[in-house]
């Protein structure tokens, strides 16, 4: 007697697999990639299924975000709080340079997850307990800005048009710096594809992460 073939048992939806289904599909393809068409294919499912575990894509942007913060590990406290803060945003950066749309995502969101208020408590801790006012902390938070989530808003983006021909890469060069002589001269100082772009992002993120530590230290002793 013939034994039919039993199927394995589908794994249940959930909002965790939801939004970390969400998650795979942003890091192989942008944040773009991320519908709700694409999600329902990538879980094999009916996209109108997600909507029992996300209200919208919104709700979906606001999940991602607050599960990745929560990848963010929280460092143990260290001689000062200036090297305990370094260490911190050093374990955010390796988390966001996993996540590449993340800064993008991050910014246009206003309502924080608990994940992002348990790494806020963290990072305003490291303040509080290294001798910051409560005002100090206010001020040192404004200046960190998205800094203690490891990454920074770029001055200038990487130039899109990687194919662009060589004479007309220089005729907008020239063009440039004849009306902007100064914005040319720090390009073509700086560059290392021909555009402020091409800077070193890490070097960057660094120098300017221990120029506010440094000031910070500096207001936190006089006080």
């Amino acid at each position: 007697m013939a034994i039919a073939a039993t199927a394995e048992p589908r794994t249940p939806l959930s909002r965790d697999r939801v939004l970390r289904a969400a998650i795979e599909l942003a890091d192989d393809g942008g944040i773009e990639s991320a519908s709700m068409r694409r999600l329902g294919q990538a879980l094999g499912v009916e996209a109108m299924s997600l909507y029992n575990h996300a209200r919208n894509k919104e709700d979906i942007l606001n999940g991602i975000v607050d599960v990745v913060v929560g990848e963010i590990q929280v460092v143990p406290k260290e001689a000062d709080w200036a090297t305990t803060m370094r260490r911190q945003v050093g374990e955010a950066r390796t988390v966001l340079r996993r996540h590449p749309w993340m800064p993008r995502v991050m910014e246009t969101r206003a309502n924080p997850g608990p994940a992002t208020m348990r790494y806020l408590e963290a990072v305003i801790t490291i303040l509080r307990e290294g001798g910051f006012s409560v005002d100090l902390t206010h001020h040192a938070m404004h200046v960190l800005g998205s800094r203690h989530f490891g990454f920074n808003q770029e001055l200038f983006d990487n130039p899109s048009d990687a194919g662009e021909q060589p004479q007309i890469t220089a005729l907008a060069a020239s063009q440039m710096a004849a009306k902007f002589p100064y914005i040319a001269e720090l390009a073509a100082a700086v560059s290392h594809e021909g555009g402020l772009g091409g800077c070193d992002d890490d070097v960057e993120f660094a120098f300017g992460l221990d120029l506010i530590l440094d000031g910070l230290e500096r207001l936190r002793a006089a006080a």
